[in-house]
């Protein structure tokens, strides 16, 4: 009886301390380590899934839209459900190799519920096919966020830009902190200028899921904020004519309305189609588009620097008479040019004996060297600077590029060299040490003729116009120059008779930027050694609605090659103008 009565009690005591011990068990779980349970349990329980906001519509000055927001389909993988010796038939479905998506796999092993995105950008019949296996493989799920399609494909595309994943660098910014890892953003132009405003708030859904992360039910959900809608001072008919004008040439078009700033249309040829980024381009898709060697990517019309030719012929003839060194009845004899000691600085013609109004009309070279030469270089400086030449226009799109306008302390600086007097000459006619921008040459026709005043470029339609400088010109000088830009156009003899337009009365300048230092004129050049074509242009001649300025690279004669877009893209304009205001 001892025995039996000894071993009930070490049964019982044995029973006590087990008791014990899981009681001191549950306290430290239940306890001591009770929140950081709960927040596993509740990990497990509970998921809290991201809702993409619709993105904020693009549409132009007259209300059509530019872009839509379209669904964009990945494949995801659930490691906890799925069988891993299923990878290689999985990777024959998705066509993505199979260590890919081992090293996914293992890369994310501590979050088995989570979904792992395997393949971005499937198509409709991809997500067709997918869908059709879905069963044999557990885990393998559809997904779908907001993309974008552009509808103009690659019209307007330096302007409208393009949105992209999110890069290393943009995941650690503050700035997108917010924003999902995998979620699109504007990485280039408007899409990026205005990218908080277009991408709206994200929404929230917490659900609770089974052991195999299905879920269950939804427990709270904060819908998504659609992005704020913006319209911007474009307008597309006038761009796509332009576009369309261009073909296949090389260059770049910018149209302002003179009154206020508003951009009505930026081209910059060749261009790039938008839609390549947002469906996901591959490595050699990218190779390809940056290696090509016409650029595609660079904004010609605010990051590349063109001597502006003749066009700048405009500044000389305002600080002409400004200063006093000429007056309307100023009269120079074009015998082709001028000798200055063992040097002959040329004209394109023999225009004979001429005052201002015809030597603008005409673009006479002689005349205008004349000019520059009882002005002097720091004059001529002055009135350039003046006219927003040589600086950035304060555009927010991409960095601008200055350009650069000459004078002695330039040249000291650049080229620790004095000022000569034939840089003087080649100077007035826009050509030497002169270089500008497309987007600086419309600013400065638009000065020309809207009264003097230089507007900081918009590109939102109704913004309060920016007034960034004014001419120093008497409203006297503005209407000579006016007059005379009308008559390259609209009398015989001018060199812009290929904008003469039956629809709307056309003023504006040609320019033929010298590239070589061989003649001209030669067919036989290689295309690289060509001159630009310039044609700076403005409508209508009395009260001028649009100004703008057409470069076109290696283009050869302002008159035949630029002129000709700038009428179709006037005419354009005051037809859409006409149309929406009806």
């Amino acid at each position: 009886m001892k025995e039996e009565s000894d071993k009930t009690l070490i049964v019982a005591y044995i029973a006590i301390i087990a008791f014990f011990l899981l009681i001191m068990r549950l306290w430290q779980i239940q306890i001591l380590q009770g929140n950081e349970y709960r927040k596993l349990s509740e990990s497990n329980r509970l998921r809290i899934l991201t809702i993409p906001a619709p993105r904020g519509i693009i549409f132009d000055r007259n209300g059509i839209p530019l872009v839509k927001n379209t669904p964009y389909y990945y494949a995801s993988l659930i490691p906890n459900e799925f069988d891993k010796r299923k990878v290689y038939l999985l990777s024959k479905v998705l066509n993505i190799p199979d260590d890919e998506i081992l090293v996914k796999i293992n890369e994310n092993s501590l979050t088995p519920l989570s979904p792992i995105r395997l393949k971005d950008g499937l198509s409709f019949s991809d997500v067709a096919y997918i869908e059709s296996r879905r069963s044999d493989f557990p885990g393998l799920i559809i997904e779908v966020e907001v993309s974008r399609e552009y509808i103009y494909g690659d019209v307007a595309s330096h302007l409208i830009g393009y949105l992209g994943k999110l890069t290393p660098a943009q995941s650690k910014d503050p700035a997108f902190i917010d924003v999902p890892l995998n979620a699109f953003i504007g990485q280039w132009g408007v899409e990026k200028l205005f990218d908080k405003s277009l991408r709206g708030t994200p929404g929230k859904r917490i659900i609770e899921v089974n052991a195999l992360g299905r879920e269950i039910r939804l427990l709270q959900g904060t819908p998504s904020i659609k992005g704020e809608d913006i319209t911007l001072s474009l307008d597309i008919n006038l761009q796509k004519e332009a576009e369309k004008e261009f073909g296949g040439k090389t260059g770049a078009l910018v149209a302002i309305n003179p009154g206020n700033g508003e951009v009505l249309s930026i081209v910059s040829k060749p261009s790039f189609d938008p839609n390549s980024f947002t469906r996901g381009m591959d490595y050699d898709e990218w190779t390809v588009l940056s290696s090509d060697k016409r650029n595609p990517m660079l904004n010609r019309a605010l990051q590349s620097q063109y001597p502006p030719g003749s066009t700048f012929k405009i500044v000389t003839a305002v600080a002409g008479l400004e200063e006093g060194v000429i007056t309307t009845d100023t009269k120079v004899d074009c015998k082709g040019g001028i000798n200055y000691g063992k040097w002959h600085f040329g004209c394109w013609s023999k225009h004979g004996m001429l005052s201002l109004h015809r030597a603008i009309v005409e673009s006479c070279d002689t005349y205008f060297y004349e000019v520059g030469k009882r002005l002097g270089i720091e004059k001529i400086y002055a009135y350039a600077v003046s006219f927003g030449l040589g600086t950035e226009t304060g555009i927010e799109l991409v960095k601008e590029k200055k350009g650069s306008i000459p004078n002695t302390e330039w040249k000291r600086k650049n080229k620790k060299n004095p000022w000569f007097i034939g840089e003087t000459f080649n100077t007035s006619i826009g050509q030497g040490y002169v270089s500008v921008t497309p987007i600086q040459m419309a600013i400065m026709t638009g000065a020309a003729i809207n009264g003097g005043n230089l507007y900081r470029p918009t590109l939102i339609k109704g913004k309060s116009p920016v007034l960034t400088g004014k001419l120093k010109a008497k409203p006297e000088t503005l209407k000579i120059i006016k007059n005379a830009l009308s008559g390259v156009v609209n009398e015989s003899g001018g060199t812009g008779w290929a904008a003469k337009s039956q629809v709307i009365d056309i003023g504006g300048k040609t320019g033929t930027a010298q590239v070589a230092g061989i003649k001209k004129d030669s067919q036989f050049l290689p295309e690289k050694l060509r001159d630009h074509a310039w044609f700076v242009a403005f409508a209508p001649v009395e009260i001028p609605e649009i100004a703008l300025s057409v470069l076109v690279e290696h283009g050869g004669h302002g008159a035949t090659s630029a002129a000709p877009i700038a009428k179709k893209a006037i005419e354009e304009y005051m037809k859409s103008k006409n149309k929406h205001q009806s």
